[in-house]
């Protein structure tokens, strides 16, 4: 099984590095899961504690937190006790900080539009069954499988022994052609590959 590659640009020289910022921004996956999880679990905990101060405030403590053995072992322990305790709550907060900030990975690729306030975007997998049949319709391709990795697609096609080194040329400007169709923003390079049955 014999692989050849070629590079081709994906996209017009015109693409607009703005565009694609404000795509990215408005189509970031949110952290919804985490955040949720996070929240409760904060509200929950701050929650108790303050009916737990304000009800001992009060005279009438309820009991849910133990503030009274919380505040004995604080005055008992020095920091060389409690530093892996500490350090393991600062990893917990950091860990959470960066669910928070970073974000998932982008379900949808942005398009050109020609208005700058609206913003569309294509499934990856539908991006990829797009693509798969401009490759397939190339005389001589048997089959084809397209990956979308970070700054190229990649686009294998399976071909009979005797198909000759154009085929790259021909899939390479058949899937570029039909990027520039859908208007994918930032898709960057296509890698074509080209294996041949049986041999």
């Amino acid at each position: 099984m014999t692989t050849l590659q070629r590079q081709r640009p994906s996209a017009p020289a015109s693409t607009q590095p703005a565009g694609l910022r404000r795509a990215s921004r408005a189509l970031r996956p949110a952290r919804t899961l985490p955040g949720a999880v996070v929240s409760l679990a904060l509200a929950a905990g701050l929650g108790a504690t303050a009916a737990e101060v304000v009800s001992a405030l009060l005279g009438h403590p309820l009991g849910w937190v133990p503030v009274n053995e919380l505040v004995e072992l604080a005055g008992d322990t020095t920091w060389p006790e409690a530093a892996t305790a500490a350090l393991a709550t600062a990893g917990a907060g950091a860990l959470m900080v960066l669910l928070a900030i970073v974000p998932g990975r982008y379900k949808l690729v942005p398009v050109q539009t020609s208005d700058p306030l609206i913003v569309i975007g294509i499934t990856r997998s539908g991006l990829r069954r797009t693509l798969r049949a401009a490759a397939q319709q190339v005389a001589e391709v048997d089959k084809a499988r397209v990956r979308l990795c970070r700054g190229t697609i990649e686009v294998t096609v399976v071909t009979r022994a005797e198909s000759s080194g154009s085929m790259l040329r021909q899939v390479g400007t058949a899937v570029g052609d039909r990027l520039a169709g859908v208007g994918t923003l930032g898709a960057g390079q296509v890698v074509v590959r080209l294996r041949r049955k049986g041999g």
